[in-house]
């Protein structure tokens, strides 16, 4: 009698127990692929994820945005379209810990694949929030197994991974969730011009910035912006660059910097002021905050 093969997930969970070495996020051989690792439930956190695909072979994460909570374990997979704060919990255990990865996507690459693509329906934007989870099934199991496999040999990494990283664009793509991939490469759809503003905003966070600017920039009034705005990231504008600079500043004083340093490197001209603010955000205090998260290795982006 031959040996039973086991399922998907359990030769993902192996895998990556392997080449998730340390908790929280470990950069594989590839730029933009993440391991994920947890050994111990973490109750809500912010985060923030770029725009890619996250699958979890083993444990839970919950992500809670806009009123909506989305799974992604063994059984779904995560999608989001832009870079996104949210919040987030995870269920580990020691015994069986949250085993994971994380795959940016480019918009480049989705515009180069929707090049040669035929019969796709334009990007829905009538669910326009751009995080959803979907269930994972054998076809992106075997891509997501077969990708774990290139990044155990660094020659593979290097000829093969950005390969099986399209590969695995182009199923999804394809799949009735392609839509919140596909808007990536549609700039002059309601989401590209969101898109921009959330560029600048990820890049140039330290800059001054208003909301008529930043309307103007994306081509719309101020209230179709923050309307648009809002329905893609559950977020009023001035509210997500406030969460990115905050993210931004925790994760210098993860590094070292003192509150002050890390203020000034955000954009607040007052150390008061982003002391009240991140306390507001974080439920604690600029500095204890990044002695827990230093202490404990856990560091999000």
């Amino acid at each position: 009698m031959s040996a039973k093969i086991p399922p998907p997930s359990t030769t993902l969970a192996a895998m990556l127990n392997e080449l998730a070495r340390n908790e929280g996020f470990t950069p594989s051989r590839v730029p933009g692929i993440k391991f994920m690792k947890a050994t111990q439930n973490w109750p809500k956190q912010k985060v923030t994820y770029e725009p890619g695909i996250v699958i979890v072979a083993q444990g839970r994460k919950r992500g809670h945005l806009g009123g909506q909570t989305f799974n992604y374990d063994a059984n779904n997979y995560l999608v989001l379209s832009v870079p996104l704060p949210f919040l987030c919990d995870t269920e580990a255990s020691p015994e069986e810990p949250m085993l994971g990865f994380s795959v940016n996507v480019n918009p480049s690459v989705v515009a180069e694949l929707l090049m040669d693509m035929r019969d796709l329906p334009p990007p829905s934007e009538s669910t326009l929030l751009a995080m959803r989870s979907y269930p994972l099934d054998e076809e992106l199991s075997d891509v997501a197994h077969r990708l774990l496999s290139t990044l155990r040999s660094q020659e593979e990494s290097k000829i093969l991974a950005p390969l099986l990283v399209k590969e695995l664009t182009y199923r999804i793509l394809r799949r009735e969730q392609g839509s919140f991939l596909r808007a990536l490469a549609a700039p002059h759809s309601h989401f590209g011009q969101i898109n921009k503003a959330l560029i600048r905003m990820r890049e140039d966070f330290s800059a001054p910035m208003d909301v008529t600017d930043l309307a103007r920039e994306a081509g719309m009034s101020v209230s179709t912006f923050h309307s648009h705005f809002k329905a893609i990231t559950a977020t009023p504008p001035l509210q997500y660059l406030k969460s990115v600079r905050l993210q931004k500043a925790r994760l210098l004083m993860i590094e070292g910097s003192n509150a002050a340093t890390a203020a000034r490197e955000v954009g607040y001209e007052s150390v008061s002021q982003f002391s009240r603010e991140f306390k507001r955000y974080f439920n604690d205090t600029p500095m204890a905050l990044a002695a827990k998260m230093r202490d404990t290795a856990m560091s999000y982006e």
